[in-house]
């Protein structure tokens, strides 16, 4: 049997970052055998991870990263906020933010690429990340822009370090123009779709059934005005183009000065918006509602009981 020493016990602790009492185990079950010890951990980690997984996960960060003519985007959820200032998980949401670069933004090959500077899989890194910490989370979507010639700019809303935040947004811009200037202009243009929450990039990729619902509302609300069927036309008609406006990216006023529209600040530039995406961490996800707690202290003392 292999002696154990406290050396050993840090130097797996600081390499997994598991308990101590967790590392002198490992060590002991693998005779002192370091990478042994490592895949044991990993191993225990498995059944952790396991015993989180049902655990509501909406918090995390988002994670935007970039290269020449390309960008990606990730969301990495928590169950709390605190684990967002973790190290690990900020690095973790980097490295995998990173990987979509080449990768794409299917989840399932993300989750089954060789994890940087290691020879295991993203999941298995993403279980290990559970174990240690102790929350479930998971690589719950991912997003990839590319342009032919021009810039994919990135922006990231409450940033708590470079590329990751709460909110992220990808901007495509086509352009012979000078690719600093680009990428300036598609960093104004993430801060105007992380404010203004397009759901289009132009009328023409309007969602159909969104737009047939809002018709049929306008059309109502006109009608109750009791004004004849053919103004009630060109008021719906109106109030469609203030819908594009709201709704499709090019067709809003540009939140920078209040007054252009976001296709006239493109083509003044020379570019061509080709696509965006945003991401806002947890958007869409059910969470758990906790108790009243006036109604559960109401109820325990009687208040209103009959």
């Amino acid at each position: 049997m292999a002696e154990i020493t406290a050396a050993m016990v840090r130097d797996l602790r600081d390499k997994t970052g598991a308990g101590m009492m967790d590392c002198k185990k490992a060590l002991v079950e693998a005779n002192g055998d370091m990478e042994a010890a490592i895949d044991w951990l990993r191993k225990k980690g498995l059944s952790a991870a396991a015993k989180k997984s049902g655990r509501v996960a909406a918090e995390g960060l988002v994670g935007v990263a970039s290269a020449p003519n390309v960008a990606a985007m990730v969301e990495v959820n928590a169950e709390t906020d605190f684990v967002a200032r973790n190290e690990q998980f900020q690095n973790f949401v980097a490295e995998v933010a990173g990987l979509a670069l080449s990768v794409g933004e299917d989840v399932e090959a993300l989750k089954a690429a060789t994890y940087p500077g290691t020879r295991h899989s993203v999941t298995e890194e993403l279980t290990r990340l559970i174990a240690t910490i102790g929350e479930n989370m998971t690589i719950r979507r991912a997003r990839r822009l590319e342009v032919s010639q021009g810039a994919v700019a990135t922006y990231t809303h409450n940033a708590i370090r470079p590329g990751l935040g709460k909110i992220g947004v990808l901007v495509a811009l086509e352009g012979a123009s000078e690719i600093d200037a680009l990428e300036g202009l598609g960093r104004q243009i993430g801060m105007h779709v992380a404010a203004t929450r397009p759901e289009a990039l132009d009328v023409s990729v309007v969602d159909p059934a969104a737009l047939e619902r809002e018709k049929a509302v306008l059309s109502e609300q006109a009608r109750a005005s009791g004004k004849p069927e053919a103004i009630i036309e060109k008021m719906v008609e109106g109030r469609i183009r203030k819908y594009y406006e709201e709704v499709v990216l090019l067709e809003q006023v540009w939140v920078h000065d209040g007054e252009s529209r976001v296709k006239a600040i493109v083509q003044k530039a020379g570019g061509k918006l080709t696509g965006f995406a945003r991401f806002q961490l947890g958007e869409g996800i059910d969470k758990p509602v906790g108790p009243d707690f006036a109604a559960e202290v109401a109820k325990v003392s009687g208040v209103g009981g009959a």
